[in-house]
C-alpha cells in the first residue's frame, strides 16, 4: 500500500534536478568559473592569499558592474555598445573638473559622473524608443561621439590628476583590508538582484521575450528599456570612478570595455535578442573573463590575444544558446524504439 508521503517523495524530482532547475541558465558559467578558480591555484598557490585574492575581485569588479548593466539593456532585447565610451568620458570628465576645482568634494564629482552617465543612457534609450533607431546604432553612434568629443577636448592627452580622495573607492580599503570596489561591486550585485526579483525584473523580461505580448499586459515597452538603458548608463559611470581610482587618468580607460561586457553577458547564458537569463550568471561571466585572462597572463600568453578570446567565446555561447536540444530531443522520443530518426 503506498501512502501519501511515499507518493509524495516518488513525485519529487532527483537531486540532480532540483539543483540543475535552481542554478538555471547560468549552470555551465558556475562550473567553468570552478574550473578557472581551481585552474588559478594550481598555476599560482599564492592565487588565494587574501590580499592576492581581494586585488583579483577588485580588479574583475569594473567588468561585473558593467556586466550587470549590460544585462539589463540585452535582456531586454537590446544593445548598448557606448558603456566604454562612457568609463572613458567619466574618468576624463573628473581629471578635467579637479583641475578646474581642485578642492571638489569626491562625492560631488562622483555624483556628477553619475549623473552624467543617466542622462547618456536617457539619451540613448530615447532614441531607440521613441525614434524606433535600432539600439546597436544608436549606441555605437553615441560611442563614436564620446569617443571624439575626449579626443577633441584632451587632443588625445588629458591632463590634470585624480586626488587621493576621489581614488580611494578605486584603490582604497575599508577597515584597512576590504577593497571599497568590492563593496561596490557587492552593492551593485545586490541591488541588481533585488531588481530582477521585483515587478520592474519581471517586465523587463517579458518585454525582451515578447514586446507585443508585453504591451497587450499592459506593460509600458518603452520606459522600462529606458529605464534599463539609464541604469546601464549609471553602471558605466561607476565603472568609470573604479576605473579611474584603479589606473588613474587615460583616453583609453575603457576601450573595449563594452565588448567585455556583452562577452560576460553571453558567457552568462544570457540571450541575444532578450527574455531568458540570470544577472548574477552574467556577473558570473564577467568573473569568469577576468579569471580566464589573468589566467592567460600566469601563463605567458600574449595580452593581445584577449580579443581573440572573447571572440570565440562569443562564437561558442551565441552557438550553443541557439541549438534547439528540446527539439532534437522530442526527434529522439517520437522515433521508434527511442532510437534517433
Amino acid at each position: 500500500m503506498t501512502t501519501t508521503a511515499d507518493a509524495t517523495t516518488a513525485n519529487q524530482p532527483a537531486p540532480h534536478r532540483r539543483i540543475a532547475a535552481a542554478l538555471g541558465t547560468g549552470a555551465p558559467v558556475y562550473g567553468l568559473l570552478v574550473v578557472l578558480l581551481l585552474a588559478l591555484a594550481l598555476t599560482d598557490p599564492g592565487f588565494y592569499e587574501p590580499d592576492r585574492f581581494l586585488a583579483f575581485v577588485k580588479r574583475a569588479a569594473p567588468l561585473v558592474i558593467l556586466a550587470a548593466g549590460q544585462y539589463l539593456v540585452i535582456v531586454s532585447g537590446e544593445f548598448d555598445l557606448s558603456v566604454g565610451a562612457i568609463v572613458t568620458a567619466g574618468v576624463v570628465v573628473a581629471a578635467e573638473l579637479y583641475g578646474s576645482f581642485p578642492e571638489a568634494a569626491w562625492l560631488v564629482v562622483t555624483l556628477a559622473l553619475l549623473l552624467g552617465g543617466a542622462v547618456v543612457g536617457l539619451v540613448n534609450g530615447l532614441i531607440s524608443t521613441a525614434l524606433r533607431v535600432p539600439s546597436f546604432i544608436t549606441t555605437l553612434g553615441m560611442m563614436l561621439i564620446l569617443e571624439g568629443a575626449v579626443f577633441y577636448w584632451t587632443g588625445g592627452s588629458p591632463h590634470g590628476s585624480l586626488p587621493e580622495g576621489f581614488r580611494a573607492l578605486g584603490r582604497g580599503t575599508a577597515f584597512g583590508w576590504l577593497p571599497w570596489a568590492v563593496l561596490a561591486c557587492l552593492a551593485a550585485g545586490g541591488l541588481a538582484f533585488w531588481l530582477m526579483r521585483s515587478d520592474f525584473g519581471r517586465t523587463l523580461i517579458a518585454t525582451g521575450d515578447s514586446e507585443r505580448t508585453a504591451a497587450l499586459a499592459g506593460v509600458r515597452v518603452h520606459r522600462v528599456r529606458i529605464i534599463a538603458f539609464v541604469l546601464s548608463g549609471v553602471a558605466a559611470a561607476l565603472a568609470a570612478v573604479l576605473v579611474g581610482g584603479f589606473s588613474g587618468v587615460s583616453a583609453q580607460a575603457g576601450r573595449g570595455l563594452e565588448f567585455e561586457a556583452i562577452t560576460a553577458v553571453v558567457l552568462g547564458g544570457v540571450v541575444l535578442g532578450g527574455g531568458r537569463g540570470s544577472v548574477v550568471a552574467a556577473m558570473a561571466g564577467a568573473f569568469s573573463l577576468q579569471a580566464l585572462f589573468t589566467l592567460l597572463n600566469l601563463q605567458g600568453v600574449s595580452g593581445a590575444l584577449e580579443s581573440t578570446v572573447q571572440g570565440f567565446i562569443v562564437i561558442a555561447a551565441v552557438g550553443l544558446g541557439a541549438a534547439d536540444f528540446s527539439r532534437l530531443r522530442r526527434r529522439r522520443h517520437s522515433s521508434p524504439g527511442g532510437t534517433p530518426s
